[in-house]
């Protein structure tokens, strides 16, 4: 095939979900391969031999590896619909700051606030509210993070929005009650399809989350 895309992925990756975004936004059709990272197949680990990791794109035969990197990959590739990230050096340098910052901080705070209790629990809350804090002064008053278009940061950021509820039923806690702007976001990116039809259901990922607690034993 001239261009066969492959992605390798899991389905409650909030990792993977950026990748599936991407694609359709720039409507590339793909082969989705859903792994079981328990088994790894001998595809994924010598597509990714290095962090043995999801999500990895395959196009052409050829590994692209890491999410962010990914959707760059795609967003250069296919350059001719959809712009993810802006155009102009400086707003992308800023939508790349604010992608690193969600990449380095939500993942294991969010962890943190389910894999947790008490005094430790308490503080992984904090610290996940003052992250989501930080995103909506940075959100302001406009519909998404580069403005009036859905891109980079937003779909960085949303695939989160299906752990929310794990996040504030295990920790017991409102989002919303602190961060409004962010729901109201979260709720204007659902209405794409691209995130609707990529982000699993809320209490699907709860589920998986209780069954994570019960392997390590939490």
């Amino acid at each position: 095939m001239a261009n066969e895309v492959v992605l390798l992925d899991f389905w409650p990756s909030p990792f993977g979900m950026r990748v599936r975004i991407a694609l359709a936004e720039k409507q590339v059709k793909y082969e989705y391969r859903d792994e079981n990272l328990r088994d790894k197949s001998e595809l994924l680990l010598k597509m990714n031999p290095v962090h043995k990791k999801i999500p990895v794109l395959v196009h052409n035969n050829k590994p692209v590896c890491e999410s962010l990197i990914i959707v760059e990959y795609i967003d250069e590739v296919w350059s001719d619909k959809y712009p993810l990230l802006p155009s102009h050096p400086y707003q992308r340098a800023q939508a790349r700051f604010w992608a690193d910052f969600i990449d380095k901080k939500m993942y294991t705070t969010g962890r943190s606030v389910w894999s947790t209790k008490g005094a430790e629990q308490e503080a992984a809350i904090r610290d996940f509210i003052d992250q989501l804090k930080l995103l909506e002064q940075e959100l302001g008053n406009k519909p998404y993070f580069g403005g009036d278009n859905f891109g980079y940061v937003d779909l960085t950021f949303i695939p989160y929005y299906s752990w929310f509820h794990a996040y504030e039923t295990l920790g017991n806690f409102k989002i919303e009650e602190s961060c409004p702007k962010i729901i109201e976001w979260a709720k204007r990116c659902m209405e794409r399809e691209s995130v609707a039809k990529a982000l699993p259901d809320q209490k699907k990922v709860y589920e998986f989350v209780l069954e994570l607690k019960k392997m390590y034993g939490l």
